[in-house]
């Protein structure tokens, strides 16, 4: 039986977040609400799997923080300041010192149409090892999952994929094509988006874009 994972989020405050999206599919005001709105579809989906014990973010923007305290999930402070890396190693050592022998892992916060299903099934085929999932491109790292009792050992940023499996992750084989597609341009919104959108991204979209961003980009029931 897999063991449930705790999954750390974090995410750039709302000023230094997804820069490339900024003004390309939104007005430049509602850049901050798309930001939020694409950090609430991932982490809400990835609440609603079954394998996952319980979802924590780590940001030290206020607004993020307040809005996620709003859907009742738990915000650490990102104490170190100090990029992704140091964000997570900091999440990591206080789960770890509350549960010294559960699982950790690390999701990307720009998952919006990520369903609970695929990520189920990526953890579950990772079983008890250190495991990766990379983006659509093949690159990047949208999940990263330690053994139990285990440090995270993050390595995300530029070719994080080869770092990650160089640090001994095994690399994931699944399709679970919403956990791979993560948003940094607007190319990858339209992806995301034929994928089908999760409600908040949705709405921060909606009656400031064209389609594919309105009503047609729902995404059913996260299963």
């Amino acid at each position: 039986m897999t063991v449930g994972v705790q999954l750390l989020v974090p995410i750039k405050p709302l000023h230094l977040a997804k820069t490339r999206l900024r003004g390309e599919e939104t007005p430049p005001g509602n850049h901050a609400e798309l930001v939020t709105a694409l950090a609430l579809d991932t982490v809400l989906a990835a609440e609603a799997a079954e394998r996952v014990l319980r979802v924590v973010v780590v940001t030290s923007d206020p607004e993020l923080t307040r809005r996620f305290r709003g859907h009742g999930v738990e915000v650490l402070e990102d104490v170190p300041l100090a990029g992704l890396n140091a964000a997570l190693r900091h999440g990591d050592s206080v789960l770890r010192e509350r549960l010294p022998h559960a699982r950790t892992g690390a999701l990307q916060a720009d998952l919006p149409a990520l369903r609970s299903g695929e990520l189920d099934g990526a953890i579950e085929e990772a079983g008890s090892e250190r495991a990766c999932c990379a983006d659509r491109q093949g690159t990047g790292t949208t999940l990263l999952l330690a053994p139990s009792g285990a440090p995270l050992r993050p390595s995300f940023g530029p070719g994080s994929a080869a770092a990650h499996r160089k640090g001994g992750a095994n690399p994931l084989r699944g399709p679970w094509d919403s956990l791979r597609c993560d948003v940094d341009t607007g190319a990858d919104l339209r992806a995301a988006a034929r994928l089908r959108l999760g409600e908040h991204t949705r709405a921060a979209l909606r009656d400031s874009t064209p389609e594919p961003f309105g009503r047609g980009a729902s995404r059913p029931d996260a299963v």
